[in-house]
């Protein structure tokens, strides 16, 4: 089987580096087309061996990028596209639909109570979602929790599967040595502790709910950024304002994998935490939720589907706590984890669920049921093999 994996760019994100790991488990003929931004994750899938192309998309309503993504499906010779976040899409199925391809998967992989990717969801977006909707074989939800917006938006429930976003547990194995190597190359003190955060820094993931937390609490507890993103700035006058900007820490968007690049990668960073923080309250999985557990860390969250889908309501001392409220709710919640002292660095179950592993294998089934229920061109003259 050949596919191709159209997204909408390949900067760092949750998105983009869980299609670089999903394919690096998947055993199909994959390509990838972004319509924009090739960035750190294309390189990465070129490194990995996998053919990348740039549309040079100009924008949401640059029309000409249709055409352009028609011709390279139908050059390709694909039994299958699957698509990748809003605007890929919105382009990727009609592309697929002109070009012969019957076969079309689509991930949702964040669409919240009240935004999707980020933006606002207007009754336009609604709209122009669910009509693209219908061009596709099937609809993949990273959670239950997605899956059940989706059908209440109107996509019919046969049409959704549910393949979550898989971790490479392993990877995030609490490593001693990663630990001190991140620290001392991020400046932070061998003895501090480390609350993390991982994500776009963006309002809606309320990390200056963590920075003023900080302010609360000793001096010899800091706080670990990574990701980056249009609130940087605010956050770092925020510390300022707060007097801890000396204790905060911005790492930057960090690789998943390993690719050459200066400074240690996340499974690292999650290494050189003591506690993971989500302050954020409309998440569609919380996949660094989950790869903070795979190293064995304790995790606050507001929201977060994968956590509250797999793991037991009456489970009380996994390391697991769910926190509303704002700075001090956060403030009380890390002080308690922090003089409980430090727990065992093993991962937990719930990491366990999400091994990349047994989510390659429920995606290639979803694979198999579209091609064979909507055979592509490709496939009509074929002997079964």
């Amino acid at each position: 089987m050949r596919a191709l994996h159209i997204i909408t760019g390949l900067g760092v994100g949750g998105a983009e580096q869980q299609l670089r790991l999903m394919l690096r488990h998947l055993p199909v003929d994959c390509d990838v087309v972004t319509l924009t931004n090739p960035g750190a994750v294309a390189e990465g899938l070129t490194a990995d061996g996998v053919r990348v192309t740039h549309l040079g998309m100009g924008g949401n309503r640059d029309l000409a990028a249709l055409p352009r993504l028609v011709r390279l499906i139908r050059a390709g010779g694909y039994d299958l596209v699957h698509t990748h976040l809003y605007r890929a899409c919105v382009y990727g199925r009609l592309a697929a639909r002109i070009a012969g391809v019957r076969a079309v998967v689509a991930t949702e992989h964040s669409l919240g109570d009240s935004q999707m990717e980020g933006r606002r969801l207007t009754a336009g977006v609604r709209r122009l979602y669910l009509a693209s909707e219908r061009l596709g074989s099937a609809t993949v939800a990273v959670s239950p929790t997605v899956a059940d917006r989706l059908k209440r938006w109107g996509v019919p429930a046969p049409r959704i599967e549910v393949v979550p976003n898989g971790i490479d547990v392993d990877r995030f194995r609490f490593d001693a040595q990663r630990r001190e190597e991140a620290r001392g190359h991020l400046g932070l003190p061998a003895d501090a502790f480390v609350v993390g955060g991982v994500g776009r820094l963006a309002p809606g993931k309320r990390f200056d709910v963590l920075v003023r937390a900080l302010g609360r609490l000793p001096d010899d507890h800091w706080l670990l950024l990574v990701g980056g993103g249009p609130e940087e700035g605010a956050l770092r006058r925020t510390a300022a304002e707060a007097g801890v900007a000396g204790r905060v820490v911005f790492a930057g968007e960090r690789p998943y994998v390993a690719d050459g690049s200066p400074g240690p990668d996340l499974p690292a960073l999650t290494s050189a935490m003591d506690l993971f923080a989500a302050p954020s309250t409309d998440e569609a999985f919380g996949l660094a939720a989950v790869e903070a557990l795979a190293s064995g860390l304790p995790v606050l969250y507001a929201s977060c589907p994968a956590i509250e889908d797999v793991r037991p309501p009456d489970a009380a001392d996994d390391g697991v706590r769910r926190v509303r409220g704002g700075p001090e709710a956060y403030a009380r919640a890390i002080a308690e984890v922090s003089a409980a002292g430090p727990r065992p660095r093993v991962a937990s179950q719930v990491a366990h669920h999400y091994s990349i592993t047994h989510c390659a294998a429920r995606l290639t089934d979803v694979y198999a049921a579209a091609v064979s229920s909507s055979p592509s061109p490709s496939l009509l003259g074929a002997n079964s093999s």
